[in-house]
């Protein structure tokens, strides 16, 4: 082999090292705007960088203000075109002119990776409106490549309102009159131009006390679906697999999926909302999502998503839950724990380091009076956040002494120490608390 073809395979195994070794973990956010004691757009985009790993947001509009303040930053934006503009749109000088207008003084040094066109249209039941948006999406394509732009996608988010079944999954159909005359097209279309279908699962919206695990990802009997023999664990799966059908009977299965919007409020008139359910879900979502298992009927895949939403807005309005779906207050405080989320001072999406706290400082232990349940759910939070369990493993140098509270002190105390040192890292549903006093000695 030749000195230059040495130095290329060198360089490309060195390339392959480099991705290998640097996290796959993606996640998105949606990043809403009604509120009065927000942050600037350059200083969220800022936070997203520096605190979290969050590397793509969505916004509802094409605010200049964000769009300049992601320059340079590396996260991928999403924009969105207002229901009202797609019969405009539909007309394709009209959408050149929005592309040189929205688009070019931005892209590339802000990465723009999809336009969605309206938002749950097929909600509005606007049906001359309906009947313009795949025109719509095609026209703003034919546009975007006018104006030599080709790595930005068009798609259009929908909710799963858009089915007439979706129980059981396997058995999943888009609403009647629409599957051929919208879907159909809609579909052609993204797979002609390599966009995904984005939709927007919502389990909170199924919650009832009786489904609560099966909704929140937790342990539960499952719901068996007779036609294809899966017992499925979990509603988003169950969502997913009901999306991916309907899909698959126009033909389609080959169009990837990606969520535009999920996610859990922290308040609300009904008891599904609280702190301790948004951060169980989202937490487990997140993991779910950048795992790779995928679902039943579309296995060994990530999906692309955008949890719903960066902050509380306070200016949203409608019910109490509108204005609570924030991860994040506007300073930038988490709403509640986000281990799967936040940096923490690790490279983004890597593990966490097991935690050398220095000396004169604090740890954090179960306290005496924490019952052994509540700390065993306490490791199998940490140990799906990205926390390195495997020093309580067996062989591992904390093994020993084998028991639930020994094991719940080095997680909980790693998770503590490794998130932050905020007194609120170490609550842990009031079973947690602080000490000065090093347990390992």
């Amino acid at each position: 082999m030749s000195a230059a073809a040495l130095r290329r395979l060198s360089a490309a195994l060195f390339l392959l090292l480099q991705i290998s070794t640097t996290a796959v973990f993606a996640i998105g956010v949606n990043y809403g705007t009604l509120g009065n004691n927000l942050r600037p757009p350059a200083e969220v985009a800022n936070f997203l960088k520096t605190k979290t790993k969050i590397d793509r947001v969505k916004i509802f509009d094409t605010n200049p203000d964000i769009l300049r303040a992601f320059a340079g930053s590396g996260i991928l934006v999403t924009v969105t075109v207002g229901n009202g503009l797609i019969p405009n749109l539909a007309d394709l000088a009209f959408a050149r002119e929005w592309v040189a207008a929205h688009i070019a003084p931005f892209h590339p040094q802000t990465r723009i990776h999809y336009i969605a066109v309206g938002n749950e249209i097929i909600h509005s039941n606007d049906k001359p409106l309906i009947a313009r948006l795949v025109p719509a999406m095609r026209s703003l394509h034919r546009a975007l490549v006018l104006a030599g732009i080709r790595d930005v996608k068009v798609t259009s988010p929908h909710s799963l309102g858009i089915l007439s079944i979706s129980e059981p999954p396997s058995m999943g159909r888009f609403r009647r009159g629409y599957d051929r005359a919208i879907f159909g097209p809609m579909l052609q279309f993204l797979r002609e131009t390599k966009a995904p279908f984005m939709v927007n699962p919502y389990p909170y919206f199924g919650y009832s006390p009786k489904m609560a695990n099966y909704v929140l990802f937790k342990p539960n009997r499952g719901i068996y679906d007779k036609y294809t023999k899966i017992t499925y664990t979990n509603m988003f799966d169950s969502m997913m697999d009901a999306i991916y059908s309907a899909m698959k009977k126009l033909g389609y299965a080959d169009v990837n999926i990606v969520l535009g919007e999920t996610g859990w409020p922290t308040n609300c008139d009904y008891i599904a909302c609280s702190p301790d359910n948004a951060a169980t879900y989202n937490r487990n979502l997140v993991w779910h999502v950048n795992s790779g298992k995928g679902t039943p009927l579309m296995p060994n895949r990530k999906f692309e998503t955008y949890l719903f939403g960066l902050f509380n807005e306070n200016l949203k309005p409608g019910p109490t839950a509108e204005r609570n779906w924030g991860l994040f207050q506007p300073d930038f405080t988490p709403v509640y724990s986000l281990p799967n989320i936040m940096l923490g001072g690790r490279g983004r999406g890597g593990r966490r380091p097991t935690p050398v706290a220095p000396s004169g400082k604090k740890w954090c232990v179960p306290r005496s009076d924490a019952a052994v349940d509540a700390l065993q759910k306490n490791i199998d939070y940490v140990c799906s956040s990205n926390v390195d369990c495997r020093p309580i493993q067996a062989g591992g140098a904390c093994f020993l002494p084998n028991d639930v509270r020994s094991h719940a002190a080095y997680v909980m105390n790693s998770y503590y120490q490794t998130s932050g040192r905020h007194d609120y890292n170490c609550d842990f549903s009031h079973t947690g608390v602080l000490t000065t006093v090093n347990p390992s000695k």
